[in-house]
């Protein structure tokens, strides 16, 4: 009779036991590192290498520098929020001014549905901060303004996040990456009345744990590549 009660009572624990720990869906700061002092270069082989840096303004808020490490710090980084889910893209400093970009339209495309995306304040959702299993397409159009002198230019911006995945590179081994696939198309410098036309396109893979830059495919406007050479906390 005894050893019946210890069995019912086992299974009854065991009913009743609290379900295994799922493990915590990864996020996008994992992969960039872009809320802590994080740096790194990337250079094509053989040729010198170029630096980005992430400087942290709050817990929601991140500039990234691009540029030449040999003239640090350079003047353009762009300026990303974060609110809730999303990362949004507010612009970016060049040559010591500010350029705002506030889109007209946007949509997301994932398993062959696509449906707009409800407005932000402006911002463009750049990337979704919880990582998905699965790719998602992203579609924003709308408009940058220089501050100061008022001049805008209509921009695309088209851009397919890949699922994590296994990647490498001679230095640093295999690693577990997202992709970031991207095309930028403006009218920026053109004549009035002209076609907005594709200036940029490109594969950057993002590593976990490690940081941007991981490794660079340009497509547009010439054939690119390049691979992280070092990473580090400033």
């Amino acid at each position: 009779m005894r050893k019946a009660l210890c069995v019912a009572a086992a299974l009854l624990v065991a009913t009743f036991a609290a379900p295994p720990a799922q493990a915590a869906s990864p996020v996008y700061g994992d992969f960039s590192m872009m809320f802590q002092r994080s740096a790194g270069q990337f250079a094509p082989p053989g040729e010198k290498a170029y630096q980005w840096a992430w400087s942290p303004q709050s817990a929601t808020e991140s500039r990234i520098s691009w540029g030449d490490p040999v003239a640090w710090p350079p003047s353009y980084a762009e300026h990303f929020v974060r609110d809730g889910d999303w990362v949004l893209l507010d612009g970016w400093d060049d040559n010591g001014t500010y350029y705002t970009e506030r889109v007209t339209s946007e949509s997301i495309c994932q398993s062959g549905s696509c449906t707009p995306l409800p407005p932000h304040g402006g911002r463009q959702h750049y990337v979704r901060w919880t990582v998905p299993p699965s790719d998602y397409q992203l579609s924003a159009e709308g408009t940058v303004t220089e501050r100061g002198s008022g001049r805008s230019f209509r921009f695309k911006h088209v851009q397919t996040w890949h699922a994590p995945a296994p990647c490498g590179s001679a230095k640093f081994g295999t690693r577990t990456c997202i992709t970031q696939s991207e095309s930028w198309s403006s009218d920026q410098n053109l004549p009035a009345g002209s076609p907005i036309r594709e200036t940029l396109r490109r594969d950057i893979r993002i590593a976990q744990g490690l940081g941007m830059a991981f490794t660079i495919d340009q497509q547009v406007e010439s054939p690119w590549h390049a691979e992280a050479t070092e990473y580090w906390n400033w």
